[in-house]
C-alpha cells in the first residue's frame, strides 16, 4: 500500500497560493501595510522575518540524524555520484537554465541560481517515504548535503553570481555584494537554526528519550517550517499589492526552467544510480535527493542579501509551489521505473 502525504504537506501548494493571495490582498487594500512593515526592521534586517526565517530552517536540520553520515561511505560509487551529481551538475545546470530563460529578468536569473545551489534537506523525506526509497541512505545523504550547505553555500553563491555570471557574458547586472555579506548571511539563517538544532537534539534525545524525541517532539515541531514559510509568504507579497496583475506571468517564467531541473535531475540521477549498480530504494534515495532544493534557505539567502521585496526572494518563494505537484508527480514515475527496471523489488 502506498503511502500518502499528510493534511499539511499535501495541499502545500493551495497553503502558498493562499498566502500569496492574502499577502497581495493586504498590500493592495492597506497601503499602509508596508510602512508598518517596515518599521521593524533594523539596517537591512526585518526583524520578525528574520525570526521566521530560523524557524522555518529548524525543524528540518532537528530532524537529521547525523549518525547516518557515516553508512554513506560504505557504499563509495552511490556517495561519489551524489556528490558529482548534485553538488557539481545540479549547480550549474540551474546556472545554465536560468540565464537561458531569465536572462531578461536579472533578479528572477540570479533568485534561481541560489535556488540551484542548495540541494534539499527537508521535504527530500516525504518524497523518499512516499516512494518507499531507502531512508537510510537519505538520511546520510541530507547530512552530508547540510554539512556541506554550511561550510561551502557561501563559496558557492559568490563563485556562481560574482564569477561565473560575467563569465558567460550576462551582462547588465550589478551585483553589490562580497562573499562575507553571503558568508554573514548564510552564518545567521543555517548557522543559528544548526547549531540550536544540534544542541537540542542531543539534549532531547538524552534526557527525554529517543521515543519521546522521534514520536512527541518531531511532530511538534514539524508544523513550525510550513507556519514560518507561509508567515514570510504573506509578508513579502504583502510588499507587492500594486505588482497584482504581473504575477501570474512572473510565476509562470520561473516555474517553467524549475520544472524542467526537477526533471533533469530525477531522471539523470536514477538511471547513473541504476548503471552503477543500485537498488530501487537506493536510486530512489539519490534520486529525489538530487532533484530537490532547499527553498528555506535560498529564500532566507535572497532576503538576507538582496532584500526583502527583491526579485530574488520572489523566485525563491516561487520554488516550493512548483516543487511540491512535480515531485508528487515523479513519486508516481518512480514507481513506474520500478515496474519496469525492477521487477524483482515488487
Amino acid at each position: 500500500m502506498k503511502k500518502r502525504l499528510g493534511f499539511l504537506d499535501r495541499f502545500l501548494t493551495l497553503w502558498i497560493f493562499l498566502a500569496m493571495l492574502l499577502g497581495v490582498g493586504i498590500g493592495y487594500f492597506i497601503p499602509k501595510s508596508a510602512d508598518f512593515i517596515h518599521s521593524f526592521s533594523s539596517g537591512t534586517t526585518n526583524i520578525p522575518l528574520a525570526i521566521g526565517l530560523i524557524l522555518m530552517m529548524y525543524p528540518p536540520l532537528t530532524k537529521i540524524d547525523f549518525s547516518k553520515v557515516s553508512l554513506m561511505f560504505k557504499k563509495p560509487k552511490l556517495l561519489t555520484a551524489s556528490f558529482v551529481i548534485t553538488w557539481l551538475v545540479g549547480p550549474f545546470l540551474m546556472f545554465v537554465l536560468a540565464t537561458l530563460f531569465l536572462n531578461d529578468y536579472p533578479e528572477y536569473m540570479t533568485g534561481l541560481i541560489i535556488i540551484g545551489i542548495a540541494p534539499c534537506i527537508a521535504m527530500v523525506i516525504v518524497w523518499n517515504e512516499l516512494a518507499e526509497g531507502n531512508r537510510e541512505l537519505t538520511a546520510g545523504l541530507i547530512g552530508i548535503n547540510s554539512l556541506l550547505q554550511v561550510f561551502f553555500f557561501g563559496l558557492y553563491a559568490y563563485f556562481y553570481l560574482k564569477i561565473m555570471l560575467p563569465l558567460f557574458g550576462v551582462k547588465g547586472l550589478e551585483l553589490d555584494i562580497t562573499i562575507s555579506d553571503i558568508a554573514k548571511t548564510v552564518g545567521v539563517y543555517l548557522g543559528i537554526p544548526f547549531t540550536i538544532a544540534v544542541i537540542s537534539r542531543f539534549v532531547i534525545r538524552k534526557y527525554f528519550g529517543v521515543q519521546f524525541f522521534n514520536q512527541k517532539f518531531i511532530p511538534f515541531i514539524s508544523p513550525i517550517t510550513l507556519l514560518a514559510l507561509l508567515f514570510t509568504i504573506v509578508i513579502m507579497f504583502s510588499l507587492k499589492g500594486e505588482m497584482i496583475v504581473d504575477l501570474p506571468l512572473d510565476v509562470i517564467r520561473i516555474a517553467i526552467p524549475l520544472m524542467i531541473f526537477f526533471a533533469i535531475m530525477f531522471f539523470l540521477m536514477f538511471f547513473i544510480s541504476k548503471k552503477i549498480g543500485a537498488d530501487y530504494k537506493d536510486a530512489v534515495a539519490l534520486s529525489f535527493t538530487a532533484s530537490g532544493n532547499n527553498f528555506e534557505l535560498a529564500i532566507a539567502v535572497s532576503i538576507g542579501v538582496f532584500g526583502i521585496n527583491s526579485g530574488q526572494a520572489f523566485a525563491g518563494v516561487i520554488g516550493p509551489l512548483v516543487e511540491v505537484p512535480v515531485l508528487i508527480i515523479l513519486v508516481n514515475v518512480a514507481f513506474w521505473l520500478r515496474k519496469k527496471y525492477f521487477t524483482n523489488t515488487l
